[in-house]
């Protein structure tokens, strides 16, 4: 399985990523192994995430990094992470 997922950082910044391990790679970004832009942003906390069946997750990442802030408060707001 692949996610396309966003994070809100301790700054309250949105970062999108992808992975195919969705709780490691959270744990990785809070043990500041992740993603350059998220180390010096710690912690993180997962508000949305996709799973897909192939790499698909990559091409949707780039899509939601392309989202507005605005578009991916929405997309958060309208999530319930504990129902996934």
């Amino acid at each position: 399985m692949y996610y396309a997922y966003l994070l809100q950082c301790a700054d309250n910044t949105i970062y999108a990523g992808y992975t195919n391990d969705l709780s490691q790679r959270i744990e990785a970004h809070n043990n500041g192994i992740g993603a350059k832009y998220t180390r010096s942003r710690l912690p993180v906390k997962l508000m949305y995430y996709e799973g897909f069946t192939s790499s698909e997750a990559l091409k949707r990442e780039a899509t939601l990094k392309r989202l507005s802030r605005k578009q991916k408060i929405k997309l958060i707001e309208d999530f319930q992470i504990d129902s996934h």
